[in-house]
């Protein structure tokens, strides 16, 4: 992967922030979402992180300071309230923005004066999703967790035979997905404990999180034209956090012969900013996979996927309670993964979704799937952490969770670091878990 001035290790902003080891967005990643100030009625629209800051792009614009440099598809997507028109412009505009974004947040920059006063503070903000989703698919790249989730329930034949040919998805509910900090109520549905007939309806007791990474697409294809495998990336605008919340009770009556449905459309939580693939490009790594396991089709494989189609990125899953909160005591950290563990990689899933034809459209949203790393502690699921529950895991003030339960917040935190290259982080994604209503 070629890179370029902004990936320079030594670049410096004169946002001070952005310059602490720690922060997860130094001048290197500059990540865009959709926000406005925290209880005011302002209309949102499109920010950059930079340190614990926001650069107000509309401020930037109203204040004529963009530069000479920016062109008139660039300043009329940087004026909508979501990011689709500037996804929808591709990667050359994508290219040229994050130039010139770079070189005015540089220390020393002459448009310092100009643009100081179009920083808001992340902690003032209030976000929103970043696109308008028209569509969502969720998909299964993790082998780690798919055999962990089958031999629960298929002891003897874990994988089913199509896992090592073709990434497995299913279409999700784009109304339910909301930017961190959603609360949303326990679900309620069907069950039937061990087939026992008839089926309960009742709130589900088996409430879960799911780690995965979302996929924003940003150019879109014609219907009826397959993305080639070596072209999937340049139909990818970056990448956020996901948590695809499930109610494993109501998935394990529902789920045959179709898949999911009430199990998982009732919420998932997308972190605020998007990390696009320039400021990933140096945490690309080979995507291998077992040397005995079939080779991909076609389709699904070429030399430049293999040297370059995996991502670095660690990924983590924290737990606060009510309990804990009450105590003063911190989030407790549950796992850490890494998504370079992935069975199927990015590109593979954006040619796999179009090979029939299937037309993808900017701001759609693809999930990656759970999440899970080889080892236990790298599960990124409860159901996998609490072996289905038969394990539960025991809490330094000695609670009990087999499952998530009333009150408790999820946090998932994921970054990219490595000696010689900027951290790359990003932020944070929290959700947390209401009562269902009474019925």
């Amino acid at each position: 992967m070629q890179l370029d001035e902004t990936h320079d290790v030594s670049l410096r902003s004169w946002v001070d922030s952005a310059n602490l080891p720690d922060s997860d967005f130094p001048i290197q990643n500059l990540p865009f979402g959709v926000f406005r100030r925290a209880g005011s009625v302002e209309p949102f629209r499109i920010g950059v992180a930079i340190g614990d800051q926001i650069l107000d792009l509309a401020a930037v614009l109203k204040a004529g300071a963009l530069g000479k440099g920016a062109v008139g598809p660039m300043r009329q997507a940087l004026s909508a309230s979501v990011l689709n028109d500037l996804m929808a412009a591709g990667p050359g505009l994508w290219s040229e923005l994050r130039l010139l974004l770079s070189r005015a947040l540089r220390l020393g920059s002459p448009q310092q004066s100009s643009w100081e006063g179009c920083l808001v503070a992340q902690s003032h903000a209030q976000f929103a999703l970043p696109a308008r989703i028209g569509d969502y698919t969720d998909f299964y790249t993790s082998i780690h967790h798919a055999t962990a989730i089958g031999r629960m329930f298929r002891p003897d034949n874990p994988l089913l035979p199509n896992y090592k040919w073709m990434p497995i998805g299913y279409h999700g509910r784009s109304s339910s997905i909301g930017v961190s900090g959603q609360g949303f109520r326990r679900p309620v549905g069907q069950f039937a404990p061990s087939g026992a007939l008839p089926p309960s309806i009742a709130p589900s007791s088996r409430l879960d999180y799911e780690l995965e990474l979302g996929v924003f697409i940003g150019a879109g294809n014609e219907l009826g034209s397959p993305i080639p495998i070596d072209e999937a990336d340049s139909h990818v605008f970056g990448l956020c956090l996901l948590n695809d919340w499930s109610a494993r009770d109501l998935q394990g009556w529902e789920y045959q012969p179709l898949g999911p449905f009430l199990s998982k459309n009732f919420a998932t939580t997308i972190s605020p900013w998007i990390v696009t693939l320039e400021a990933l490009k140096p945490y690309r790594v080979p995507w291998t996979r077992p040397s005995d396991d079939p080779a991909p089709l076609p389709y699904l494989d070429s030399p430049q996927m293999r040297s370059h189609g995996g991502l670095d990125i660690l990924l983590e899953v924290w737990l606060s309670t009510e309990a804990l909160r009450r105590l003063g005591a911190p989030a407790l950290r549950l796992s850490r993964s890494n998504a370079r563990y992935a069975y199927w990689n990015m590109a593979q899933m954006v040619a796999h979704h179009t090979i029939n034809g299937c037309n993808l459209q900017p701001g759609d949203l693809l999930g990656s799937g759970t999440q899970s790393g080889p080892e236990e502690k790298e599960a990124g699921s409860l159901l996998e952490l609490s072996k289905g529950g038969k394990t539960p895991i025991r809490l330094p003030n000695g609670e009990i969770r087999s499952f998530l339960e009333d009150g408790d917040t999820v946090i998932m935190r994921a970054w990219c670091e490595r000696a010689g290259v900027a951290r790359v982080g990003f932020g944070e994604l929290v959700g947390s878990v209401a009562p269902a209503l009474e019925r």
